[in-house]
């Protein structure tokens, strides 16, 4: 399905015209679509519906496409940039694909069935503070009663417009961009390409333009899939698999490391795996993953998986200026002894 949907949101010259079709007969669901988000963005401006201000800035990572931008690297980048400089973050998420009621906290080792992938691996990277839930306002509450933060990351929520914010970080996807440009199901844009304009930050990770930042995944080395596996990597001849929104884009880094991979299989973004479907698809041979894959295959995984651990880099320039904002925030919010 992901594939197919990939070849209508995002074409190239040789697509068949059947997928050019298929957008524009989409076209009353796009427009039934842009309806809905218009109503709901204009209650908000107009005050119909209140945004919820917090007594700590508000950090939104988020996107306007649908799939993987490299929102969770950004994440944890934003988590050690602001340890750096001697504060206290806080991660708030939805918990995608997760069914509970409310909130609920993330604990280190929780599996990923439970709370989701990209909250499974932040925590398990950075033992940062975080809570999940549908509500975002409610999850922020929960993380100020119950730990001691003075910075807020929302885990995507750019379109979750009852949750104030302070600034706004865009992630593109530096090859797809803005796919056909059109809202979805012809497209897969959440809200129109205007939307870039109002943001404090369009983080692009690939190459980027003049009022973008660029964002670099750096390799950061091998590590076991399996906790308790004691085994080093050896460079043999590997299976790749990712289940993240663009799987293409792993398995070229990959490629440009210069790892030996005999066989690639892209699944679905945010895909619970099992032991039977890996093995289907690699047999005995050594699997290589992503770290975001490499959580939900913990309780389960051969002595021979393995994951590539990534970091996000982003220019200096961008560290001091988003540093300024965040201050400036806090400044802002002194002396208000309830921000809600």
């Amino acid at each position: 399905m992901q594939a197919f949907v990939n070849k209508l949101w995002y074409p190239d010259k040789d697509a068949h015209p059947v997928f050019r079709l298929l957008k524009y007969l989409l076209l009353p669901l796009t427009l039934l679509f842009w309806l809905v988000s218009l109503i709901r963005r204009s209650l908000f401006k107009s005050g119909l519906k209140q945004s919820h201000s917090l007594p700590v800035p508000v950090i939104i990572v988020g996107n306007i496409t649908v799939g993987g931008s490299g929102k969770t690297p950004t994440v944890i980048y934003l988590i050690d940039l602001l340890r750096k400089h001697g504060l206290k973050p806080g991660v708030i998420s939805r918990g995608y694909g997760v069914k509970f009621d409310g909130v609920k906290r993330v604990e280190p080792q929780m599996p990923a069935a439970e709370v989701g992938d990209e909250p499974a691996m932040i925590v398990a990277r950075t033992g940062v503070p975080m809570v999940i839930g549908a509500d975002r306002v409610m999850a922020a509450k929960k993380l100020l009663t119950d730990s001691q933060v003075d910075v807020i990351i929302s885990d995507d929520g750019l379109q979750h417009y009852r949750l104030g914010r302070d600034i706004e970080l865009l992630i593109l996807d530096g090859a797809r961009r803005f796919g056909n440009g059109m809202l979805l199901p012809s497209g897969p844009l959440r809200e129109g390409c205007w939307r870039a304009q109002s943001v404090d930050f369009i983080l692009v990770n690939g190459q980027a333009r003049d009022d973008e930042f660029q964002m670099e995944l750096l390799p950061q080395g091998i590590f076991p899939v399996s906790p308790s596996s004691k085994h080093t990597y050896v460079p043999t001849p590997v299976v790749a698999v990712a289940g993240i929104g663009n799987p293409q884009r792993f398995f070229n880094t990959l490629d440009e490391q210069g790892y030996s991979v005999i066989k690639t299989h892209g699944f679905e973004d945010h895909q619970q795996f099992t032991l039977d479907a890996l093995m289907q698809v690699a047999g005995e041979h050594p699997i290589l993953m992503t770290e975001k894959d490499a959580v939900k295959c913990r309780d389960f995984a051969k002595d021979n998986w393995w994951y590539l651990a990534v970091d996000a880099k982003l220019p200096t320039r961008f560290e001091a200026d988003l540093m300024d904002k965040v201050h400036g925030a806090m400044k802002k919010k002194q002396g208000k002894s309830d921000g809600v």
